[in-house]
């Protein structure tokens, strides 16, 4: 099984990634929000790594964070949502907003995920709102969760960037997260500022 992987971003589209590891190309595919965190062409990233065998062949899929991964794996457990549909409500939510969503048992929102429909919506509810809560003890430790966190969220709002996008370019960050300026300059770099 292929954990992650550490190379060279050599492509990019709206669906994935190649990423070279030694050689090797790599097709990964991604939500098209750890898509828009993404540094750009030639730079060097470490991804999660989920890779499904079925008939019709292989495939990778590409996390930038274990929470995201996990969520992605604990989706395509559900009937009805394959991996292209967890990767669609990965695109249409960050993990946190889609977990507190489920939490919620809001199936009028889950239900806007294309690919997704109100009965599995109500699936998805169903059967992840008991098991999300070890998602979200195993991810912990990837999430900064701080006042000086959402004082640098909120300075990526103000500069144009999403909600989402904020999240996902502070998460990996090692420093101290008191250190607002620090925690900014980590993001844009992240966001190719």
């Amino acid at each position: 099984m292929i954990a992650s992987l550490r190379g060279e971003l050599v492509a990019r589209d709206a669906t994935g990634i190649v990423i070279e590891v030694g050689g090797v190309g790599y097709r990964v595919g991604m939500s098209t929000l750890s898509l828009a965190s993404l540094g750009e062409l030639g730079t060097e990233l470490m991804v999660f790594t989920t890779l499904i065998a079925r008939d019709e062949g292989m495939a990778l899929y590409g996390f930038l964070s274990t929470r995201e991964q996990q969520l992605f794996e604990k989706l395509i457990t559900i009937s009805g949502v394959g991996p292209k549909v967890a990767l669609s409500a990965l695109s249409s939510f960050a993990p946190n907003v889609l977990q507190q969503l489920i939490h919620d048992e809001d199936a009028m929102r889950i239900a806007t995920i294309p690919g997704i429909g109100k009965k599995t919506a109500q699936r998805i509810i169903l059967e992840l709102r008991g098991a999300l809560s070890t998602v979200e003890e195993s991810a912990t430790t990837t999430q900064v969760s701080s006042r000086g966190t959402a004082q640098a969220v909120e300075a990526l709002l103000g500069m144009g960037f999403t909600s989402a996008e904020a999240d996902l370019a502070l998460q990996e960050y090692e420093g101290p997260d008191v250190d607002v300026s620090a925690l900014i300059r980590h993001a844009l770099k992240r966001l190719g500022g």
